[in-house]
């Protein structure tokens, strides 16, 4: 190395740091946590219309989903899947009566997904999303697309309660 390099690399500004990735920028193969319980990120679907992303996380054998969506501040949402079935999407009721208790329509919603690793749907594409509430503040989500429906039970998390571990 030369003098007038190594001079220069005295003057030099040093590289800055690297921005941490949000919640919303996690992809698979990143580390959450959610609730005091690590995951790992599998999968990822992102609705760029409503800047929500529905995360595939992975403990071991269980798998859940995290829905994050930025309003006016990031929500979070933990799901697990549950069984049943319907056929079609006309067909959605505005209201639930599951074997616990009774789901109101709270949104209903539509728009492009890019999806990253394992996710229950394999391509891009169209997808609606119903979203529903009950009155003790369980949650119900059914996403539709390619003709298939997946449905799943879940409640609120707070965002103190979800952090990045480790991002790739």
């Amino acid at each position: 190395m030369s003098v007038w390099k190594r001079i220069g690399n005295l003057f030099a500004k040093p590289e800055p740091p690297k921005r941490e990735k949000t919640m919303l920028e996690l992809a698979p193969g990143d580390i959450c946590e959610v609730s005091l319980v690590t995951y790992e990120v599998t999968g990822r679907v992102h609705n760029r219309g409503r800047n929500a992303v529905v995360l595939t996380l992975q403990d071991g054998s269980n798998i859940a989903y995290l829905h994050i969506e930025e309003r006016e501040t990031l929500q979070f949402s933990l799901y697990t899947p549950i069984d049943g079935r319907l056929d079609t999407p006309d067909e959605v009721p505005s209201i639930l009566e599951l074997d616990d208790g009774v789901y109101h329509l709270e949104e209903e919603y539509g728009g492009m997904v890019m999806i990253t690793g394992r996710t229950p749907f394999t391509q891009n594409g169209e997808q609606h999303v119903w979203q529903y509430q009950s009155d003790d503040y369980r949650l119900v989500r059914i996403e539709w697309q390619n003709g298939r429906f997946m449905l799943y039970e879940g409640e609120k998390v707070i965002p103190g309660d979800v952090r990045v571990i480790r991002a790739t």
